[in-house]
């Protein structure tokens, strides 16, 4: 094979593997608020991330052919003390991007007992996809936050508390709106009830100590109202990590509240399964999302 031709081949095939097509600071001139991580951040096992002190984007566009105008905030898990930014971030946004569906994947800054930080970073980062709603090919109407695990706690969080955006600031990004219009939610931390709450994610955003403020206001099953998004639960019976009664309570609160959801609890899958394919029927349900969103006319 003549050497112009393997190397054309080869750009080809990594273009193929990696089909990003952006990274952006979530934060360019400085947050307005600081997780107090002065350690160098760290990657291990290849793509999961700890001390995280900076918030990015990573930005999975789909071909305009394909493009559906529909996107979807990424929030990997990791129990507010890692983030796997693999099967529960980068894998699930190359297969939105395969359906016609941006993919963007966000690396949130950790808490580290700075419980605000983290939902600040989600609520800014869904203004700059709307923002950037014209450039990316995105309508800024078919927006959705996702959630994995302790990402689901902060998906689920972005998606019950919000706002429309500040009209009167000098900041473009700022004018948007930070509310979802759909959440995908895999067997999400839901509540800091420690009756039924995953202790883990619970210690690493608000601390040990009982803070009734902190827990009542992390608990989101308490925060859904008729203007929550509509959602869509997946999890497995045998979680024995994050409790199936957090997603539940979440959906028996959005029932309460007329929002229309749809859950599926698989037999078998454990916790943190994401987009590995290990033959489970769990594993189907980035196909049953994408017929969600097909009958909620978010796409065609």
């Amino acid at each position: 094979m003549r050497p112009i031709l393997l190397f054309v081949m080869t750009m080809l095939i990594c273009v193929g593997v990696d089909a990003q097509n952006e990274v952006l600071k979530v934060w360019p001139n400085g947050a307005p608020n600081d997780n107090g991580m002065r350690e160098p951040e760290e990657k291990y096992d290849g793509v999961r991330v700890k001390n995280v002190s900076e918030a990015e984007m990573y930005v999975f566009l789909p071909e305009k052919e394909i493009n559906t105008g529909a996107a979807v905030l990424i929030c990997p898990g990791g129990g507010y003390v890692i983030e796997a930014m693999d099967h529960e971030g980068y894998d699930m946004a190359r297969f939105f991007q395969e359906k016609g569906i941006a993919g963007i994947v966000l690396k949130y800054r950790l808490p580290y007992g700075h419980d605000e930080v983290p939902s600040s970073d989600a609520r800014r980062a869904m203004r700059i996809v709307r923002a950037n709603a014209e450039k990316w090919g995105i309508n800024p109407e078919k927006v959705g936050i996702a959630g994995s695990s302790a990402g689901g706690h902060l998906a689920s969080t972005a998606g019950t508390v919000f706002d429309e955006g500040n009209a009167q600031s000098n900041d473009a990004v700022e004018k948007m709106s930070c509310r979802p219009d759909f959440m995908l939610l895999l067997y999400p931390v839901i509540t800091m009830n420690e009756e039924f709450t995953h202790m883990g994610s619970r210690g690493n955003l608000i601390g040990s100590e009982h803070k009734l403020k902190l827990v009542r206001k992390y608990s989101n099953e308490l925060n859904v109202n008729a203007q929550t998004p509509p959602t869509f639960l997946i999890l497995a019976d045998d979680d024995k990590a994050v409790p199936p009664r957090n997603s539940i309570e979440f959906y028996s609160a959005l029932k309460r509240n007329n929002v229309p959801a749809e859950m599926h609890i698989f037999q078998k899958g454990g916790h943190g399964f994401g987009m590995r394919q290990e033959g489970l029927p769990a594993n189907n349900w980035p196909n049953l999302f994408v017929d969600w969103l097909k009958a909620r006319e978010v796409i065609e």
